[in-house]
């Protein structure tokens, strides 16, 4: 049986160091990099993306960007599509760059590939916990799928209607269709790595970064998407920080500008989040004068074709954020 290719995950929230560490791995290796990135994908929406500059481009190959215009649709399922698709022709490891943890948990754990929305059921238990409440609803999933109704909060009605639509549906619960998921990465030989900032850096990088943005030509971008489309992006698109909130106040005839603190408040509530996401998962975070150090072990491990041993100094980098 062939053995998986070495893959080299950096990861971590918006702002953090991922594009300066990715890029300096595939300067110094000669590799590309597979982008982890959900609003990369989408062509034209290149500043507010923080997509790597032209000239960046010119000099590496970057991958799983600019792959559907902005009003098209773009799901976990087709990522994986097209991640095995770039990832079939590259020899070597692997080096993947982003944040998008869904897209991440997909690569590691699979996805559900249970049966689609049926609109009759979920029309019927959408009444029914109009009538008695989504409690009564998250109580019967209890006691068809214990371990489900466990993990899905009681309030969470969008998750507990659709455990009970699948079980329904097939006569399974949600938890045995979950259990059938395959992983596209083999966790013995994938490395998540992430830069470690203070707080503080962080939010200081954040708010410098929303401000640069808006020197670089971020309004203008978003005036000629405007142009070619109104509205210019789907939904999935329009979830893209900052994006709708330029177009909003074009369309008010206000300066867009003003949007910045705005824009600035919801990127670190982004990066917040995908901080809690990734504290769960087996990252290694290592500060940036430690930038020789990481790339030296990473060299060891392309040369020994496996991951460092688990010592105790790479299970404490895990729980250092």
């Amino acid at each position: 049986m062939s053995v998986s290719p070495l893959t080299i995950v950096v990861t971590g929230p918006t702002c953090g160091g991922k594009t300066g560490l990715s890029t300096e791995i595939a300067r110094r290796f000669g590799w590309p990099i597979l982008s982890l990135d959900s609003m990369k994908i989408y062509r034209g929406m290149d500043i507010g993306a923080a997509k790597p500059s032209p000239l960046l481009q010119s000099e590496l190959r970057f991958e799983l960007i600019d792959l559907r215009d902005p009003q098209e649709s773009f799901s976990a399922s087709d990522y994986l599509e097209e991640w095995k698709r770039v990832s079939a022709s590259i020899e070597g490891p692997r080096l993947v760059s982003g944040g998008t943890v869904f897209y991440l948990n997909a690569l590691r754990e699979g996805l559900f590939e249970g049966p689609g929305p049926d609109p009759d059921v979920r029309q019927r238990l959408e009444e029914e916990a109009t009538r008695v409440g989504p409690g009564a609803l998250h109580e019967r999933l209890q006691r068809v799928d214990p371990i489900a109704g466990a993990r899905i909060h009681p309030t969470d009605q969008r998750r507990t209607l659709r455990a009970l639509e699948v079980f329904e549906q097939t006569g399974e619960t949600m938890t045995v269709w979950q259990g059938r998921r395959s992983p596209v990465l083999d966790p013995a030989r994938t490395w998540l790595l992430g830069v470690f900032r203070p707080r503080a850096e962080l939010h200081r990088r954040i708010e410098e970064r929303v401000v640069r943005m808006f020197e670089a030509g971020w309004v203008d971008e978003v005036v000629g998407l405007i142009a070619r489309n109104d509205p210019p992006w789907s939904r999935a698109a329009a979830q893209s920080i900052g994006y709708e909130r330029i177009r909003q106040a074009l369309k008010e005839g206000r300066d867009p500008e003003e949007e910045i603190p705005n824009i600035q408040v919801r990127t670190r509530g982004l990066a917040r989040n995908q901080l809690t996401w990734v504290r769960k998962m087996p990252v290694e975070w290592w500060r940036v004068e430690e930038r020789e150090e990481l790339l030296a072990a990473l060299a060891s491990a392309v040369a020994a074709d496996a991951l460092p041993s688990e010592d105790r100094e790479r299970r404490a980098r895990k729980t250092e954020v």
